[in-house]
């Protein structure tokens, strides 16, 4: 793959389907992570009586480390689908894709709310309650890799950073969703009526987004460079195989480099909320309050680290979010154990500081390190790894460590020795891949010498992703 130099950092007009493609990725990330996220409020709270009740009545606090464990299960799936999204999308485009894992994921959230529980039809409540968990996992591997590469690739190369962002604040966008929903109904009904009816609602409101997503993606032309790649057959005969065998080293390093902001943002997610209130015995309320205020936090960092990544470089930007988690990992704790709203809130916000220059220039730093013609199967399978190493069951250990160790700070060790891991992976990839171009130029060229009449196709498509 040719490498270029960036182009210079002029005023860059943003065009309207430039504008059109960062909302459907957004929205889409955001529904997609809503899904996601609802679960976890759930199994902060409310699904280890519901759907392990013997468990729960012998042992509460195992209970509650199985229903971490349901939360993580569907993140053992996500590598199929990132593989299964990744051949389709590298096949027959990013916009099918981000359909179909868009309807998968908000049929499956809507089936969690309709299940009845375990005093309803025994054993077959776990069941089901996982079975709809692995379709979530399934269409969440090939959600990411489809929105990061459609921002991504329409980009102009010296914002790629800022527009890689938009897919990426979908996360904490659809953490303050899902917070936020919980927080309301938490807040109108009772906490039997909560644990009788009200948990279901946020799951049955999926269906309402799934119909606004749809429409916005559907709307969202394919991007430049799979465009030319429809061109040019030969390239994507086989894009697994080419994968595995040509990039298994990008692939280890991506999973790497994602492994410790994963697992710190489940905290942030989901564990912080059940360890305030089951833990501190604070108010369940309040310890939402600080999870929405963290998430504020998050998507403000994460669009600077995006930025930030244009402007310092997207390597230099990650090892600066990963050097702020490592030193805040342990002492963090010591402001959680307060029990104080605004110094548990403080904690979870200056944790954000670091999780957002981690996140935000990722999925630019992805794009560029894998070629075009298996960049979505690189991308999806890095990342699904990546989740599995890192946020899969980051809950349940770090709920392990607190019933063994009785000391909170323990988990802080589990996360700084994450963020280093990953600190070292993304300190190998080479600083010189900002900026390459993402075309694969010497196919190109082959293809139009041969082709001549497709040139004026290509070079529009070129033209689209190199406009300033």
């Amino acid at each position: 793959m040719a490498h270029t130099a960036s182009a210079p950092a002029g005023r860059h007009e943003m065009s309207h389907e430039e504008r059109k493609v960062l909302a459907g990725t957004l929205v889409g990330t955001t529904i997609e992570w809503y899904d996601f996220f609802i679960y976890a409020q759930a199994a902060a709270f409310v699904l280890a009586p519901l759907f392990f009740e013997p468990l729960a009545q012998e042992n509460a606090g195992l209970a509650q480390v199985v229903a971490w464990a349901s939360l993580g299960i569907s993140f053992l799936f996500r590598p199929l689908g990132a593989v299964v999204a990744g051949h389709l999308g590298d096949k027959h485009g990013r916009k099918l894709v981000l359909v179909l894992t868009l309807v998968g994921m908000g049929a499956a959230t809507m089936l969690i709310g309709l299940l009845p529980t375990y005093a309803t039809i025994g054993v077959w409540a776990p069941i089901l309650l996982i079975l709809l968990r692995v379709i979530q996992g399934f269409s969440a591997g090939g959600e990411w890799g489809g929105a990061a590469l459609m921002s991504v690739e329409h980009a102009p190369r010296h914002k790629r950073g800022l527009f890689g962002a938009y897919p990426q604040i979908g996360v904490p966008l659809g953490m303050l969703l899902a917070t936020g929903f919980m927080f309301a109904i938490t807040s109108l009904v009772s906490p039997e009526d909560f644990q009788a009816w009200g948990w279901r609602i946020p799951f049955l409101s999926s269906v309402v987004l799934i119909v606004v997503g749809y429409l916005i993606r559907k709307t969202v032309d394919e991007s430049p460079v799979f465009k030319e790649m429809q061109l040019r057959k030969k390239e994507s005969s086989a894009p697994l195989g080419q994968l595995f065998k040509h990039n298994s080293k990008e692939v280890t390093l991506a999973a790497l480099i994602f492994a410790a902001n994963n697992a710190a943002g489940y905290l942030v997610i989901a564990f912080f909320a059940s360890y305030g209130a089951k833990s501190l015995g604070m108010d369940r309320s309040a310890t939402l309050i600080a999870s929405l205020i963290g998430g504020v936090g998050w998507l403000v960092f994460t669009m600077l680290g995006g930025w930030m990544s244009d402007t310092v470089g997207r390597v230099r930007t990650f090892q600066i979010g990963y050097g702020i988690i490592i030193l805040w990992a342990i002492p963090m704790w010591f402001l959680l154990d307060t029990a104080s709203l605004p110094l548990f809130a403080l904690a979870i916000v200056i944790l954000t500081i670091g999780l957002g220059p981690s996140y935000g220039p990722q999925s630019a730093l992805y794009a560029e390190m894998f070629p075009a013609r298996v960049r979505y199967s690189g991308v999806s399978i890095g990342y699904a790894f990546g989740s599995i190493i890192g946020g899969a069951f980051a809950p349940m250990i770090a709920q392990l460590l607190l019933n063994e160790t009785g000391m909170s700070w323990t988990i802080g060790v589990y996360i700084a020795a994450l963020a280093l891991v990953s600190f070292i992976a993304v300190s190998m990839v080479p600083k010189s891949l900002q900026g390459t171009d993402l075309h694969v130029e010497e196919v190109h060229e082959q293809y139009v010498a041969e082709h001549p009449e497709a040139r004026q196709v290509l070079d529009a498509a070129r033209a689209a992703e190199q406009r300033d």
